[in-house]
């Protein structure tokens, strides 16, 4: 292993020891975001060989069931994935993962952009559950590392214009720097209100809306925001049960649709980088040896930067 990156699920299940219906009941290792050197493969495997640089897809099937049939495996009930119980992660120094969910990197692809197609594949899948096309008018709600993948993958999907919120102003300032058109810093206003703001901004009522921040009061923002016919993508995860305005949906034809992770982004992830159509590297604000993982996690869990980087080499620390 070379480069993990620390998401907000493993701080979660650090703290909480569940997410949902997963439920920690032994010791479990964390990480799901990564990349690394192949140093063994198995007797079939012929795509890799050792000394490849690849990002892991955490996430692979073990049967080849009705999800696994129609392109959804993500969805398939006994998927093996890093770091959701009872299945380990792969914030380790050796690790050993199907190799067909292994891909290997070009050369100018960095070990922890490898590792940030993670994040990055959620923003693809949610773009592409949200159908963003060129000239698409995007709202994204909440501006962590989710919020700021979907703006590069909406941005490079061709949307026109993207406008992003957030209670926190570091956050936005980081959203302007890597695209966003209308940061919005939300203070004390009704979803109503920030929808308008919203339609004020774009000039009109968005598209699509992305909420990744599971909020109640960023998923009733962005029912009244988006525009008739439109579509909202629920990212993120909140709450059990949120009072939505439901009727104002579906009177209005608004599409309510949520994701699962990914599936079938890793291919598009590596192109997108290696052409340098999207740039991941500003993400990446804090790096620390594996040896100094609990001050990593607590810098995650205070909401430092943006995206923490754990260095599993020790005689490779570089990015």
């Amino acid at each position: 292993m070379h480069s993990v990156g620390i998401c907000g699920s493993d701080v979660h299940y650090w703290q909480n020891g569940r997410i949902g219906d997963f439920i920690v009941k032994k010791p479990m290792v964390l990480g799901h975001e990564a990349s690394g050197t192949v140093i063994k493969v198995g007797s079939s495997v012929t795509h890799l060989k050792p000394g490849d640089r690849v990002a892991i897809e955490p996430g692979a099937p073990r049967d080849i069931d009705e999800f696994c049939k129609i392109g959804r495996y993500n969805l398939s009930p006994t998927i093996f994935f890093c770091a959701t119980p009872p299945d380990d992660g792969n914030l380790c120094r050796y690790y050993a993962h199907n190799a067909n969910f292994c891909y290997k990197l070009p050369d100018n692809v960095t070990f922890e952009e490898g590792a940030l197609i993670e994040p990055l594949s959620v923003g693809i899948h949610a773009c592409r559950r949200g159908g963003v096309t060129l000239g698409s008018k995007v709202l994204i709600c909440g501006a962590g590392p989710i919020g700021l993948v979907c703006l590069l993958v909406a941005k490079m999907m061709g949307a026109a214009q993207v406008a992003i919120t957030d209670l926190s102003a570091s956050r936005l300032e980081k959203a302007k720097e890597i695209g966003a058109d209308f940061p919005i810093q939300i203070k004390k206003e009704t979803p109503k209100d920030v929808a308008c703001v919203v339609q004020g901004l774009l000039n009109c009522m968005p598209d699509i809306t992305v909420e990744c921040s599971g909020a109640e009061a960023s998923i009733q923002s962005g029912i009244y925001a988006t525009r008739s016919g439109g579509t909202l993508v629920l990212v993120g995860l909140g709450p059990e049960m949120v009072h939505i305005p439901i009727v104002n949906a579906a009177v209005r034809e608004v599409d309510i649709k949520g994701i699962f992770r990914y599936c079938n982004t890793w291919p598009m992830a590596i192109s997108m980088l290696a052409s340098r159509r999207v740039n991941v590297k500003p993400l990446v604000t804090h790096r620390f040896p594996l040896e100094k993982a609990l001050e990593a996690f607590e810098t995650t869990r205070k909401g430092q930067g943006v995206k923490v980087m754990l260095k599993c080499d020790p005689n490779d620390q570089n990015p």
